[in-house]
């Protein structure tokens, strides 16, 4: 049997046992799954078409190793995409990944040494967590509201660190659009005052965003690299809300010569030339706008449903309403403990995730009154049918 202690520091944490079931394939079909941000099966893309003229008229490209900082077109596209968002992009400044998330291992493997501090929210994208905690991180988290990251209570947190004689954090991680979980989105006053107390305080942004095109209502506030004047923002971008996230392309935009760094960081050979191909012939094709539009009318509905739903059969819990995403955000009343309810939801067949999972720190004080309920991957009849079963649990618990 292999010894643990040949194990790295990082891996004798890990837990050794396999994952639970966790993939819509993996349950039965009377289980409603409100846990993770699947796509809605409806809305992928007919994209067989487009593979098979990658892999008749351009097999010599997408059938051999890849660039590392991803195809030129693609690149020159995505910088063309954001600079029609506000930013001042060249192609030097784009690097294709295997979704956001190995992006945000790259911005890691960048700028942390073990024991270094980061800055994240309270709750945050509780995927990322265990990727910073890889690193052996130090987490601050700072709280926010409806109007998003609370710049205040940052500004306060690092004069406390600076008094203390304590190092500034090595970067400030937060997704400024439908945040993950709770689905609020920062003010643009606040996006201005964030990237200029990064800058002046020398900590760079990371800026994860993969829900901006999936809005629902109201105007765009501005990207945080759009207001970037010095290179400080390190902005993840992913087709994985927008289009399929089986594809696993994102990218991160940030200045050429962390870019190159960033390059020689990445461990494999570069992300499918076949499946950025895809991906660019669908992006500049005229079904991609159409296809932004289905998508976003689609989940707006059920948004719509499960806010309807959840008012009606959950009494007592308040529920953040997102301008856009994949989530919505319960608060329950106190003495109802989210952590209890997912696991008796799950005996029950509804499957969400309990808020305590999306806060960084651990220990006694963690809030454990909040769920997050995914609405993306159900149908309308699903959601009505899983909230008014989930409510049943909760009224067991809540003894309403």
């Amino acid at each position: 049997m292999f010894n643990d202690d040949r194990l790295a520091r990082r891996a004798k944490t890990l837990s050794a046992r396999m994952p639970a079931p966790h993939f819509p394939s993996e349950f039965g079909e009377e289980t409603i799954l409100f846990d993770s941000g699947f796509a809605a099966p409806q809305l992928l893309p007919a994209l067989g078409a487009l593979a098979q003229r990658a892999l008749t008229d351009h097999r010599e490209e997408v059938l051999q190793y890849a660039s590392g900082r991803g195809q030129p077109y693609l690149r020159e596209w995505l910088c063309d995409w954001m600079n029609a968002d506000g930013c001042a992009l060249t192609p030097d400044h784009i690097l294709v990944t295997n979704g956001a998330k190995q992006g945000i291992d790259l911005i890691c493997r960048l700028l942390l040494d073990e024991g270094d501090a980061i800055v994240v929210t309270a709750p945050t994208y509780f995927t990322a967590i265990p990727i910073f905690r890889n690193y052996g991180v130090e987490f601050v988290e700072v709280g926010q509201d409806a109007h998003g990251f609370d710049v205040a209570a940052l500004a306060a947190a690092l004069d406390a660190r600076a008094a203390e004689g304590r190092a500034l954090p090595k970067l400030i991680y937060n997704i400024p659009e439908f945040h993950n979980p709770t689905g609020a989105t920062m003010s643009a006053e606040r996006r201005v005052a964030l990237v200029a107390l990064a800058e002046a305080r020398g900590i760079p942004i990371v800026e994860d965003s993969p829900y901006r095109r999936v809005r629902f209502e109201g105007a765009d506030e501005p990207l945080l690299k759009a207001l970037d004047r010095s290179g400080n923002v390190f902005h993840l971008g992913t087709f994985s809300k927008l289009v399929a996230p089986g594809l696993r392309i994102g990218w991160v935009a940030a200045e050429p010569a962390l870019i190159a760094r960033m390059i020689q960081l990445k461990s494999e050979g570069g992300s499918s030339p076949l499946i950025q191909r895809i991906i660019y012939e669908f992006a500049r094709s005229a079904d991609f706008p159409a296809h932004i539009e289905r998508v976003q009318a689609a989940y707006c509905e059920r948004r719509d449903g499960i806010v309807a739903a959840v008012e009606r059969e959950l009494p007592g819990a308040r529920i953040a309403i997102p301008a856009g995403g994949y989530y919505v955000w319960l608060s329950l009343p106190p003495h109802v403990d989210g952590d209890m309810l997912a696991a008796k939801a799950g005996e029950a067949g509804i499957h969400l995730i309990a808020g305590s999972r999306f806060f960084a720190s651990t220990g006694a004080d963690i809030p454990r009154n909040h769920i997050r309920l995914a609405f993306s991957f159900t149908t309308l009849d699903q959601i009505a049918n899983g909230i008014a079963r989930l409510g049943a649990v909760y009224r067991s618990i809540a003894g309403e």
